[in-house]
């Protein structure tokens, strides 16, 4: 167990043995750092979560733990806190084993078994086959695909997966814009493109392909005649464009489900069917939406889900007024589908436009599983693209919108995976050209890739120094680094031994972004050792002088490069060596 917090949780309540009643439920007590950093390294809340099911006073439980916690080897200082908070400080001999640990592990290191290997079912992107990725997909592409990096790192078995809505009237408008350019490949003067189908130049290859292998075949025949022959082109060659760029973002996707092969398989019929026969589906009245009315609105029998049953506001209607299927039918049936495929656990990652839509699926979700299935959604909010400051456009390829290809050529796979990733899912997110080029603090990219590649520079420096000496991170993981005594350099092992406790916590609440607020602090808590040694000779990682103090400084750096390069593996971005 690499979690030094989990390992106390297990001495605290060992300690509690004979202390408390026995069998009492101890599920609540944990170990974690104190809020305020002065009052120790670790804290338990063991006393106050404990005193009413064990009928004593939260002191009475606290004062003879904490006398217990002070016979621990490891343990220097042990206080209790206002009405029973216990909190104490771990000998510098203990943070020196963990880095030693670090050197061991390599970039495993963080890797939990808290997961257990169970499965979850990671739905992200799921954009509509229509045109290729812009820079809002690529958002929640990237969010997406860490949460499963960071998930799989924590122990739970993941399976990403993309839903491609393919049997709305979007994929016919889509048929209909490619016909057009079919015509237009054909030497057909097509004019202006009509308003309702995509204008995009994105089109056009799909257009000349059918054009080149079919000739002029459906030239003159009906819509009816060529739509779904269209459709299904047209899907097909959007998917292939649209997986290009997922692939160009570093992100693959190991199950596609068509939500219209699911519709003509019958998935939606059984699903409702099932719900239906549990009397949760009726024929009823909506009352009128709050606030303005619209103008088309009118009262009116319609088939409805009893979602109010399950935490929703209203109950949702399962059928348009034409009798087909509502988008929520066919989202009910796929995720019956997940989870009946072995995913209790579900997370859908989508646009922040979707935000009205997540009560009613979720209510769904628990009436579908019968309670045993849960939904997580996590909301991306917009990203806005800027250069000096100012909302910036860089092609027009699409039609109306910056794509993610676009981007990528422009900074870099690593740079647009990093930045999506700085800020919270739901919060507003500025990506300024300008700003992720810059070196220097303001660059988050920057400021942690400069951290791992000084951490490199030093490790080449050392190597010029200790020249025929092992100085592989297994050697440098047995020397005695007792010669580590600065305060700066214990602070930056205590925030390193943190990184597993990290990694747990950011999956069990599913934030990935958690990862780069730590990624920043843990290279500004290097950045500030390194400035240090320019200023005061004796603070240097290497000192010719000092061959005991140097080594051990060595596996210091060696150890944060090392946790820098497990951050940055979940977020899917490569550790530069050096900076150019």
């Amino acid at each position: 167990m690499n979690n030094c917090f989990r390992q106390f949780e297990t001495v605290v309540k060992h300690a509690l043995m004979g202390l408390v009643p026995e069998g009492i439920d101890l599920s609540r007590v944990a170990v974690e750092p104190p809020r305020d950093a002065s009052h120790g390294d670790m804290a338990t809340n063991a006393a106050m979560v404990l005193s009413k099911q064990a009928g004593m006073a939260p002191k009475s439980i606290a004062e003879p733990l904490a006398e217990r916690l002070r016979g621990h080897p490891d343990v220097v200082s042990v206080s209790v806190a206002g009405p029973g908070f216990i909190n104490w400080r771990l000998s510098d001999s203990f943070w020196r084993a963990q880095l030693s640990l670090i050197l061991k592990t390599g970039t495993g290191w963080g890797d939990s078994q808290m997961g257990g290997g169970r499965k979850v079912n990671l739905e992200y992107v799921s954009a509509n086959p229509t045109g290729p990725m812009h820079i809002g997909h690529a958002r929640g592409a990237v969010v997406g695909d860490a949460l499963a990096a960071l998930l799989e790192k924590a122990g739970f078995a993941v399976t990403r997966e993309y839903y491609i809505n393919d049997a709305g009237a979007q994929v016919d408008v889509l048929a209909r814009s490619v016909h057009l350019r079919y015509l237009e490949a054909l030497g057909c003067e097509i004019g202006e493109i009509p308003e309702g189908l995509y204008p995009g130049d994105y089109l056009k290859p799909a257009g000349e392909a059918l054009a080149f292998h079919h000739g002029d075949i459906w030239k003159d025949l009906p819509e009816d005649r060529w739509l779904g022959e269209f459709r299904h082109f047209a899907v097909n060659a959007m998917m292939d464009m649209i997986r290009e760029d997922l692939s160009a973002l570093g992100v693959v996707h190991a199950v596609f489900t068509s939500e219209r092969a699911m519709v003509e398989a019958g998935a939606v019929d059984a699903a409702l069917k099932s719900l239906e026969e549990r009397g949760l589906i009726y024929t009823g009245v909506l009352e009128p939406p709050k606030g303005k009315t619209p103008d088309d609105w009118e009262p009116r029998p319609q088939t409805l889900f009893k979602a109010t049953e399950f935490g929703d506001d209203v109950d949702r209607p399962l059928k348009k007024s034409d009798g087909t299927w509502t988008y929520f039918a066919s989202d009910i049936a796929y995720h019956k589908q997940k989870f009946d495929r072995g995913f209790p656990v579900m997370i859908d990652v989508w646009g922040a436009d979707h935000g009205g839509y997540v009560k009613r699926l979720q209510a769904a979700v628990k009436a579908i599983t019968e309670g045993k299935g849960a939904l997580d959604v996590k909301l991306c909010q917009m990203v806005s693209l800027l250069k000096n400051g100012e909302p910036f456009k860089m092609s027009k390829r699409a039609g109306t919108f910056v794509t993610l290809r676009d981007l990528i050529d422009e900074v870099g796979k690593d740079v647009v995976r990093f930045i999506m990733l700085t800020r919270k899912n739901d919060a507003q997110l500025d990506f300024d050209l300008d700003k992720v080029r810059e070196q220097s603090r303001d660059n988050p990219v920057f400021y942690v890739q400069y951290a791992h590649a000084r951490a490199c520079s030093v490790a080449r420096h050392g190597a010029e120094m200790f020249e025929g000496d092992d100085l592989s991170d297994a050697a440098l993981s047995r020397l005695d680094l007792s010669a580590l005594t600065d305060s700066d350099e214990m602070a930056l092992i205590r925030l390193m031994a943190g990184w597993p406790r990290l990694i747990e916590a950011a999956a069990e609440s599913h934030e990935p972004h958690r990862l780069a607020y730590y990624l920043g602090d843990l290279a500004g808590g290097f950045h500030s050792l390194w400035n240090r040694g320019r200023d005061e000779a004796e603070l240097r990682f290497l000192i010719a002088e000092k061959p005991e103090l140097s080594l051990a400084r060595l596996a210091l750096v060696r150890g944060l490069a090392v946790v820098i390069a497990s951050g940055l593996k979940v977020f899917g971005v490569e550790p530069v060596l050096e900076m150019r």
